[in-house]
């Protein structure tokens, strides 16, 4: 019974944390404070084995393994409190105090965001302590007193009290959601019309071959790889962007103001820098949205500025060197994607679009501040961290199909896959089986150079056996991807994409 008033007791802590976080913020509860904490401190290395182990459900399994490791500390912390008190109510105090130092520590914090930890283990303190000495009065009983009674009057006293818990804590996260969800907002807006050129798909960039990848992206399929632990609602009523740092004069756009500026329409694909040789980490969208260059340049960026730091409503910073911003490249302002106002997990109310910079570096959701600055004065939340400042997107490609280990009769055999060089487009795709030569891929018709393009080859597949299938791209300046095999970090991963299957 021990064990279990001290999980009762840590389920009222951040159960009351859930509820008083209603009134404050919900990135201020415990978990949401320790959780933020631990992305920003987890090693590279570790962080992307990670990814690559469960990709987008890194947050998910985050969540799990805070909780698994919160339940077993608060079931220590009960038979601590029995044997040796009050190390348990201290383990609690302690919690509370690494918690309020995490929440405290967020970008955006104010210090209300520390009253969720403190009154949440305040009543974990008390409830731990009035268990404990119930258990120690039902074992200190007099021999007369039928135990049986006794001991379920307890455990229905523990029960009660962890789903009082439970409920309050369900609640409060609930309630804390539903006051801040935009989603009916969002629904209601009425996205602008794009003036001037807007980029079509044309019939021929799907090759429509079965295992191949989509020429454009669904909103629920797009990848989402961000700091954020729970996503961030910003009002567009309540949103809006300042431009200012080294500029002749700062400025600040509301939702509103943008009706008045000329939106555009692009294809553009967007890459993670933790995608691996291979790897999904990468979509392509059609987005609407406003030009970058002409907002920055509506403040009169200094000359000696290079680098614009953007920051999301959360605090996450991305820099991005101004000059490719402002070299006419379609780097956005985005409200829109798929025809449709910007998903909230993918930044709504508004977010950057930059094509040829991997998202790390350009691709800030929920963006609120664009500062003017420079490279040797500010560093942004991944460079910080030991990743390059610049991030230009590389030259790679993909083998979408046939399937890896897969087995498959003599015969016409068709490899195919997407590749990509963003701003700079594709020239070719080539082929190589085994140690043969490579050989030419043919090409779909490619709308833009800020997207990436469908390929595919024929082979002639005879002879019988395990197979090793290799492919490289070669980007519009006609430079090909290296062969060198490089780790994500520091600015994205490297060497050609393969895989082996079976010729039966």
């Amino acid at each position: 019974m021990r064990i279990a008033a001290g999980i009762v007791a840590g389920g009222v802590t951040i159960g009351v944390a859930e509820v008083v976080s209603v009134l404050v913020s919900p990135d201020s509860t415990p978990l949401e404070a320790v959780g933020g904490w631990i992305v920003d401190h987890t090693p590279d290395g570790f962080r992307e084995w990670v990814i690559g182990l469960v990709g987008t459900n890194d947050k998910l399994l985050l969540f799990v393994c805070m909780g698994v490791v919160a339940v077993v500390l608060a079931g220590v912390a009960g038979v601590i409190e029995r044997v040796r008190r009050p190390l348990g109510a201290v383990l609690f105090g302690v919690f509370g105090l690494l918690s309020t130092l995490a929440a405290l520590g967020r970008p955006n914090a104010a210090w209300t965001w520390a009253l969720p930890s403190i009154l949440g283990v305040i009543a974990g303190i008390m409830v731990l302590r009035g268990l404990i000495r119930r258990i120690e009065a039902v074992d200190a009983a007099p021999p007369e007193t039928d135990m049986t009674v006794e001991r379920r009057r307890l455990m229905q006293g523990i029960v009660i009290a962890g789903a009082a818990a439970l409920v309050g804590g369900v609640a409060g996260r609930i309630i804390g959601l539903r006051s801040r969800d935009v989603s009916a907002e969002r629904a209601d807006v009425q996205l602008p019309t794009p003036t001037g050129p807007t980029t079509s798909v044309e019939p021929g960039a799907e090759l429509n071959i079965p295992g191949l990848t989509p020429y454009l992206t669904s909103n629920a399929d797009f990848y989402r790889i961000d700091t954020a632990l729970t996503v961030p609602q910003v009002s567009k009523d309540d949103w809006s962007l300042r431009v200012h740092g080294m500029v002749d004069r700062e400025i600040r756009l509301t939702y509103a103001d943008l009706a008045a500026k000329t939106p555009i329409e692009r294809l553009v694909t967007l890459a993670c820098v933790s995608n691996p040789v291979g790897g999904d980490l990468i979509s392509n969208a059609r987005w609407l949205g406003y030009r970058l260059d002409e907002i920055i340049a509506a403040a009169g960026p200094h000359p000696d500025a290079d680098m614009v730091l953007s920051r999301s409503a959360d605090g996450f910073t991305a820099g991005s060197p101004l000059a490719t911003l402002m070299d006419g490249r379609d780097a956005m302002l985005a409200v829109g994607m798929n025809g449709e106002p910007l998903p909230t997990a993918h930044g709504y109310p508004a977010r950057l679009v930059v094509p040829g910079l991997y998202g790390y570096v350009s691709a800030t959701k929920w963006v609120t501040e664009l500062e003017i600055t420079r490279f040797d004065r500010a560093e942004a939340f991944w460079t910080r961290r030991g990743w390059s400042a610049k991030g230009p997107i590389k030259t790679e490609c993909r083998i979408d199909t046939p399937r890896a280990h897969g087995t498959f009769n003599a015969g016409k055999l068709t490899v195919a896959g997407v590749a990509w060089a963003q701003h700079r487009g594709i020239k070719g795709v080539e082929v190589r089986i085994d140690q043969g030569d490579w050989q030419p891929a043919r090409l779909a018709v490619a709308p833009s150079i800020d997207t990436w393009v469908q390929w595919a080859f024929d082979w002639d597949a005879t002879g019988s056996g395990i197979h090793t299938i290799w492919a490289r791209a070669t980007d519009g300046t006609g430079e090909t991807q290296t062969d060198q095999q490089a780790d994500v970090v520091p600015d994205g991963a490297t060497g050609y994409p393969s895989l082996t299957l079976r010729i039966a």
